[in-house]
């Protein structure tokens, strides 16, 4: 008997990371036109992003269904396996409808669906340190519940470059969105209980990062247990100016950084910065 881990592809954990973490990925697909993609499988990072910015219409993202999660729970069952299910937030897919889906089809009460109330960094984050406490020897009950506990003070923060793409997803009417890229204007968007709300309008890049910035301060303590993580879409110096912002403010030990895929990336457009922290108990 072992303990299985599975999360779906808006974790951003590549398959090639997802082989050495012994984690299992169930990919989202992303709908360009007459053409959809599994995420992470049929389409790259690299491939996604020029698709995204010369897009005239916003691709479209679809969740996974129930079968693609009961080969996984079928398999488990058969081996008397433990299986932790870490998923984007409910408030934003029916991704962790269709794992439930699948384990009432399976009929096997050791599958543990945890809906982490979070996405991209913060998702691969309750990922990781679900792959170290099973390292350290931890049963699935006990990993379960230190999850269950931090994904509530798990913070999740996103500095969205444009307005552009919130205006193509129909969130934001053109005249705003060409006024705010007139005034430089970079919206700051937060996941709160796994529902996305606006935190800030930055004016410009130095104001954004101040402001991401200030809500680590606020946080008033970290978790030692995990890493800082950050996440871009395509500008990777954009992130590495903030990391060293961030570092210099805070004196922050290890931060991670990683790209974004192609699902997120539909949403925030390129250019963005993704910061997940973990606030301390």
């Amino acid at each position: 008997m072992s303990i299985k881990i599975i999360t779906d592809s808006t974790s951003d954990i590549s398959q090639e990371e997802a082989k050495k973490l012994d984690v299992s990925i169930v990919p989202l697909k992303v709908i360009v036109g007459d053409n959809q993609y599994d995420e992470g499988v049929d389409i790259s990072i690299e491939e996604f992003y020029p698709i995204l910015e010369s897009s005239k219409t916003l691709p479209t993202t679809s969740q996974p269904t129930p079968t693609q999660f009961l080969p996984y729970f079928e398999e488990a069952k058969k081996a008397g396996d433990d299986v932790i299910v870490l998923l984007l937030s409910s408030k934003i897919s029916g991704t962790v409808q269709s794992a439930t889906l699948a384990k009432n089809m399976a009929e096997y009460d050791r599958i543990h669906i945890i809906d982490t109330l979070n996405a991209s960094m913060g998702l691969r984050l309750l990922v990781e340190y679900a792959v170290n406490m099973r390292a350290e020897g931890k049963t699935a009950d006990e990993i379960v519940s230190v999850l269950d506990e931090a994904r509530h003070r798990l913070v999740l923060l996103a500095m969205v470059d444009t307005l552009e793409y919130l205006q193509k997803g129909g969130r934001l009417g053109k005249g705003a969105a060409t006024m705010g890229s007139l005034l430089r204007i970079k919206p700051i968007v937060t996941l709160n209980q796994g529902s996305l709300e606006m935190l800030a309008k930055a004016r410009g890049l130095k104001n954004g990062n101040k402001i991401l910035s200030e809500q680590i301060a606020k946080a008033q303590g970290l978790d030692p247990n995990v890493p800082v993580y950050l996440g871009y879409t395509r500008d990777k110096e954009q992130v590495m100016d903030f990391k060293a912002q961030a570092i210099r403010d805070h004196h922050l030990g290890k931060i991670e950084m990683h790209p974004v895929g192609c699902v997120i990336g539909t949403h925030t457009g390129p250019g963005a910065v993704i910061l997940v922290f973990l606030k301390a108990k």
